[in-house]
């Protein structure tokens, strides 16, 4: 969110939307560095429990390794070069290569990246969901928000005529997309206690020798 925030911001000095979307934009790099600031101080030493969506597979893998481990740093300082670098790499740019900064072709990149960034932010929860067959942990509350934040948001850019760039129609769609198939992954498999007790009855079984027709392995004689 940090990221595609900052890229919102930059975006704006080659498209001149709307002022609010600015503003949003710019509380939300503060609010974000903040947080950020308060998770690295008081995140635990072990790298496994401040690993987002560790332990969803058996043996605490999450399927998927980031290059580089981006964003799962055990050291403070990779976050903040990295942010220093990615903010004066567009301030460069900005100023002292106007030919590209003002280009429409690297304004829409900005645009598409840094909101494209935000909608599929929900995408990493859909996937954790589905490997396990669960919405634990993922409160109905905050799926309740990300829907009526979606539907205030799309009626702002709607409504708001040309204000609003195509880049934040397409990509709220996107996100709101997204956001609805979390609904239907948590009408489908709540917070996972339905499968595990169907689960259950068959892992006694299986541990007591006992096949599905209710026989022991020990009860069978070939004649």
């Amino acid at each position: 969110m940090l990221v595609a925030s900052i890229l919102k911001v930059f975006y704006w000095f080659g498209a001149y939307y709307s002022f609010p979307l600015l503003l949003q934009a710019t509380t939300m790099i503060a609010v974000q560095i903040l947080l950020l600031k308060v998770a690295l101080d008081h995140r635990p030493q072990s790298p496994v429990d401040h690993t987002p969506f560790a332990g969803q597979l058996p043996g605490g893998q999450s399927g998927f390794r980031r290059p580089y481990d981006f964003w799962q740093w055990r050291a403070t300082r990779p976050y903040w070069t990295f942010l220093g670098y990615l903010f004066l790499s567009l301030f460069l740019v900005h100023v002292f290569i106007p030919p590209v900064s003002r280009s429409e072709s690297y304004i829409a990149l900005l645009g598409f990246a840094g909101l494209g960034v935000e909608a599929l932010l929900p995408v990493p929860q859909i996937l954790a969901n589905q490997r396990s067959q669960s919405c634990k942990g993922f409160r109905l509350s905050v799926l309740m928000a990300w829907l009526l934040g979606d539907a205030m948001k799309m009626s702002y850019f709607f409504y708001s005529g040309s204000a609003v760039p195509l880049a934040f129609r397409i990509c709220g769609m996107l996100q709101c997309v997204c956001d609805c198939y979390l609904g239907i992954q948590y009408w489908m498999f709540g917070d996972g206690q339905f499968n595990q007790l169907e689960k259950l009855p068959a892992a006694n079984a299986a541990a007591d020798g006992v096949d599905r027709w209710g026989m022991k392995g020990a009860d069978m004689h070939l004649k």
